[in-house]
C-alpha cells in the first residue's frame, strides 16, 4: 500500500529537550503533505502522556533528558509506535536497536540521512500493509522521496530511467518527467536498491529493468544512448552481461 494513495495521515509526535532540535525535525517534515505532528514535547514524561492517550505513528526522540530517559521510555511502553532516535550520543546505539529501533540519527542531522530514515520509516509501513495485500505488485510500494527545491516529490522506483549528473545538481529521468535535484549522484545511489540500479559512468546511474540494449561500451534506454565507462564495466558486464539479458 502506497500511504499517501489511500490519503493515510502519518501522526508523528517529536520528544527533545532543545527547541532548536524540535525545530530542525518540524522544518524536515514540513514537505510532507501526508505528515501531522500530533505534539512536541519537551520530556519523555509528557511524551508518555501523550503515548497513553493519542494514536501515534511514529516517534522522533531524543535519548539524554530530565527525569525520564528516551531509553526508559521506550522500556515502559507495551506497544511501542515506530521510533527514530535523535541524539548526539553514539553509545546508546546497541540498547536502542535491541529496543527495534527504526533508525538512529545523530545530531547534527542532514536533511540527506533524515530522508533515509523517513524512506525507512514508508518501507516498513508499507511492508506490514502489503502483508495483507499479497494480491498487490511489490513495485507499487516501492518507491523515494526526492527534494525539488521546497518541493518533495514522491517516486515511484519503476518511474525511474536513469540519473544524470550535472556538477552539483542531479537530474533524475523519469518515464514521464524529469525532476532537477541538488545532490550528489553517490548519495542517490545509496538510497537505491542495488539490485536494481547500477552505475555505469561517474556522471550516470541507470535502472537495469529499463535497458533495452547494450553494446561493448553503450547502453540505451528508451531512446537514449549512455556511455559505459572503463571504470565501471566489469561490473556491469558482471552483472547485466551475465544474466542472460
Amino acid at each position: 500500500m502506497a500511504l499517501s494513495d489511500k490519503h493515510r495521515i502519518i501522526r508523528c509526535l517529536l520528544v527533545d529537550d532543545e527547541p532548536i532540535a524540535l525545530k530542525i525535525i518540524r522544518n524536515y517534515l514540513d514537505g510532507f503533505a501526508d505528515v501531522e505532528i500530533v505534539k512536541e514535547c519537551r520530556n519523555a514524561i509528557q511524551a508518555f502522556e501523550v503515548l497513553q492517550n493519542t494514536k501515534i505513528d511514529l516517534v522522533f526522540l531524543d535519548i539524554n533528558m530530565p527525569k525520564l530517559s528516551g531509553i526508559d521510555l521506550l522500556k515502559s511502553i507495551s506497544n511501542p509506535p515506530k521510533v527514530i532516535i535523535t541524539t548526539a550520543h553514539r553509545q546508546y546505539a546497541p540498547e536502542s536497536f535491541d529496543l527495534e529501533v527504526l533508525d538512529y540519527l545523530l545530531k547534527p542531522i542532514s536533511y540527506e540521512r533524515f530522508l533515509k530514515a523517513i524512506n525507512r520509516f514508508y518501507r516498513s509501513v508499507d511492508s506490514e500493509d502489503n502483508r495483507n495485500l499479497a494480491s498487490q505488485k511489490a513495485q507499487e510500494a516501492d518507491f523515494i522521496y526526492l527534494k525539488e527545491g521546497r518541493k518533495v516529490h514522491k517516486v515511484l522506483l519503476d518511474d525511474i530511467l536513469f540519473m544524470e549528473s550535472m556538477k552539483e545538481y542531479v537530474q533524475v529521468h523519469l518515464k514521464e518527467s524529469n525532476i532537477r535535484l541538488k545532490a550528489r549522484l553517490s548519495d542517490l545511489e545509496e538510497r537505491l536498491p542495488s539490485q536494481d540500479f547500477i552505475r555505469i559512468h561517474k556522471s550516470y546511474l541507470i535502472s537495469i529493468s529499463k535497458i533495452k540494449q547494450f553494446e561493448a561500451n553503450t547502453v540505451r534506454i528508451n531512446s537514449v544512448q549512455l556511455p559505459i565507462s572503463r571504470s565501471y564495466k566489469q561490473e556491469f558486464s558482471r552483472r547485466v552481461s551475465g544474466s542472460g539479458m
